[in-house]
């Protein structure tokens, strides 16, 4: 076991040094944010940096003041130590990547009060001063001998970070025509006037007229120039919305206050609904943090308990949808509570048979596997202990659920308990449908709308952004 130590007052000797070198990475300086709240633009934002003096994201000053007091209180003096004072002179910005060596020296000494004053001088790889000072402690008087505390890793959550990625991936492309139904709240409203200004979408807003603007004014928006379809209410809303989308009118649909029944009822009415050969089906779309990429779950809000042709189009839908968003190959994991083809575990069933479908070319573009358990889909050490070896297992785009339960607990688990964000999307209609919870944020209804506009450009036109 490691331990530190340290020197007592009467043990130190003018002249003594101790040092660190630490290099600093673009996560210490994201932790360092997150713990002091200085989230001033030239520590966090890269784009703001390309127009101020260094160019490029540089640490915080007191950063080098934290790794002085690291050498202070681990090495020289070590433990028991106590700062008195502290002085530094910034001479040269430390950036990502930089290596920095501490060196701390003893000069005076202090014995009617134990102070220890000691000269500081920071260095980068190339030898050039960044940071000097010195430094006054009181040093301890009793020998101390303790285990060095192996410190936890920290996870560093970037909030929203790959919806803000799939936000800018529509930039170059036109914004698409959407019917906002009966968007009569803050947030609906909200949501859909933000998409217009990402240029995601044109918004038709469906809906009363009256409350559309009343709520356009509590929430200080001017609706000049966008076009408002009055009808008397939220049924009316969605009648109306599927029958602009059924005309070609408009090219995506977005939900605003209203139940989704409402809005799935008209859409997939036989006569005047929606529909097209292939079932309608949910995705979710999450931000975990602790994986590594998006991840989607399917269909967690439509199919009760889909049979294996309605999961054949639950899993082409979610496929499609991941190419649009510029997946190369969708892997998706067929998801049971077991890893063997069981027969008293239905979904054990349709997984083989949904990879020999795939085998067969009944389902194209992605890879499948299954029957896979949860944390054999998504955590490659999980798969590896049970001895499989896939393409998909520990690294699924894209989760099928055995059935609806089961797709909307593993979706809120992640979303409650593991801090994850959530965009939603039906697909399988004849345009995409944006369906939010009514609790959603801004943000979930700006991603909500962005894998929308790129689905409906990739079906479209082919082509992945």
């Amino acid at each position: 076991m490691k331990f530190i130590e340290n020197k007592t007052f009467d043990e130190i000797k003018v002249g003594d040094s101790a040092d660190l070198t630490r290099e600093l990475t673009p996560k210490d300086i994201k932790m360092f944010a997150v713990i002091s709240g200085d989230v001033n633009p030239a520590h966090v934002d890269a784009d703001y940096t390309q127009s101020d003096m260094f160019h490029k994201i540089i640490a915080h000053g007191m950063w080098g003041g934290a790794l002085m007091s690291t050498v202070l209180g681990t090495e020289l003096p070590g433990p028991g130590t106590t700062y008195v004072s502290q002085n530094l002179n910034f001479r040269k910005a430390v950036c990502s990547g930089d290596t920095v060596t501490v060196r701390v020296s003893v000069s005076h000494k202090d014995p009617e009060h134990h102070h220890v004053t000691l000269d500081c001088l920071f260095e980068n790889e190339t030898g050039e001063t960044v940071i000097e000072g010195h430094a006054v402690v009181c040093a301890p008087t009793e020998k101390i001998r303790r285990p060095r505390v192996v410190h936890p890793e920290l996870p560093l959550q970037e909030t929203g970070a790959r919806f803000d990625r799939l936000i800018h991936a529509t930039a170059s492309l036109d914004p698409v025509r959407t019917a906002v139904v009966h968007p009569c709240d803050a947030l609906s409203l909200e949501g859909a006037l933000e998409a217009a200004a990402r240029g995601i979408i044109v918004p038709v807003l469906v809906g009363p007229r009256t409350k559309i603007k009343a709520t356009a004014v509590e929430c200080g928006h001017d609706l000049a120039g966008i076009e408002i379809v009055d009808v008397p209410h939220s049924h009316a809303a969605a009648e109306k919305a599927v029958a602009l989308a059924r005309a070609g009118h408009v090219g995506m649909l977005m939900k605003g206050k209203l139940h989704t029944d409402e809005l799935l009822a008209a859409a997939v009415n036989k006569q005047t609904g929606l529909r097209t050969e292939r079932r309608m089906t949910h995705v979710f779309a999450l931000d975990v943090p602790n994986y590594a990429k998006l991840l989607m779950i399917t269909d967690a809000a439509i199919n009760l308990f889909p049979d294996l042709t309605a999961k054949r189009d639950i899993v082409q839908n979610a496929i499609d949808l991941a190419l649009a968003l510029g997946v190369p190959v969708p892997k998706v994991a067929l998801l049971s509570a077991v890893e063997t083809v069981t027969p008293k575990l239905p979904a054990t069933l349709d997984a083989a048979s949904l990879c020999k479908m795939a085998d067969r070319g009944q389902i194209t573009g992605g890879i499948l596997d299954g029957p896979l358990a949860f944390d054999n889909a998504v955590s490659k050490a999980a798969a590896e202990t049970k001895g499989l070896h896939s393409a998909v297992a520990g690294d699924a785009d894209i989760l099928l659920a055995p059935d609806l339960e089961a797709g909307n607990m593993i979706a809120k688990q992640l979303i409650y308990l593991a801090g994850a964000d959530a965009a939603g999307i039906v697909l399988g209609a004849q345009v995409p449908i944006v369906l939010t919870s009514r609790a959603d944020g801004v943000m979930a209804r700006l991603a909500s709308a962005a894998m929308a506009q790129l689905f409906a450009h990739h079906q479209k036109t082919g082509i992945t952004t």
